[in-house]
């Protein structure tokens, strides 16, 4: 069983031309492309989240440098521009969905950027993608009580067990914000596993439902980015540039104003 630190890789947005919310959080088509790239020019070998977690869990053997690709919340551009690359290269990915950002049914409203629907989600999940649960609205789930807590957690997995015919298996924290009792209602929803943010490498002594990830951004250059895969200078990296500390509260004040103005329509 190995014990090495994973790299595990954090993208939202894949997009041309990205909004105001999304922009910092995002990351251009090409460059996605190029850093796809670049991991089979390194010889890195991608697995989803479950596979991870149970190797870690059973004490089961990883391949050869393993490396994790993970997108948060369900922008339409994971499935226009993300899945040909990584399927061109036969590279698994977890995306994980925020229930009511999705197009569709259960749609309410709160998605930051154009977002898929379910038919897409469905073709991601086809394609080799695992399919995670990451809330129903995308709240800070320390901040609410457990009545919502559980809420948000149940009706994310039911959701997407309806939509997709199984059930999720892996999380990821909104924000990457959990607490002890957080980690325990994600636990207590049946979910295996669960990634935070941190912005260091993924350890098997961080437990199931602390995995750290690191955050790709647009301005990550393609030098940082073979860094952050070979878990070099990382955190010189994230000290330097605190991207993800403005990149998340724009995304809080974005959701903010959608709050408002949803209200003020009512």
């Amino acid at each position: 069983m190995s014990d090495e630190p994973v790299p595990i890789l954090m993208y939202h947005a894949v997009a041309t031309a990205p909004n105001d919310a999304t922009r910092v959080l995002s990351v251009a088509p090409e460059a996605f492309a190029e850093q796809m790239a670049l991991i089979g020019d390194l010889g890195l070998t991608p697995v989803n989240t479950a596979e991870l977690a149970a190797a870690w869990r059973r004490g089961g053997v990883l391949p050869k440098r393993p490396v994790l690709i993970t997108f948060d919340d369900g922008y339409e551009g994971v499935h226009r521009h993300a899945l040909p690359v990584l399927a061109e290269h036969g590279f698994p990915a977890t995306l994980f969905v925020s229930t009511g950002w999705i197009k569709g049914a259960h749609d309410m409203g709160g998605g930051l950027d154009t977002m898929l629907d379910w038919q897409q989600v469905r073709e991601l999940a086809s394609a080799g993608v695992e399919i995670g649960g990451h809330s129903h609205t995308h709240p800070q789930l320390d901040q609410i009580d457990d009545e919502a807590l559980a809420g948000e957690l149940v009706r994310c997995k039911e959701i997407v067990a309806d939509e997709l015919g199984g059930e999720p298996v892996s999380f990821a924290y909104p924000y990457g914000y959990s607490s002890r009792r957080v980690r325990q209602a994600v636990r207590d929803a049946g979910f295996a596993q669960a990634l935070a943010v941190g912005n260091g490498l993924a350890r098997r002594a961080q437990g199931p439902y602390a995995l750290r990830r690191l955050t790709v951004r647009r301005t990550t250059s393609v030098q940082e980015f073979e860094r952050l895969v070979e878990g070099r200078a990382i955190t010189r990296n994230f000290v330097r540039d605190r991207a993800l500390t403005k990149g998340y509260a724009m995304v809080r004040r974005a959701r903010q104003v959608r709050r408002k103005a949803i209200r003020s329509r009512v």
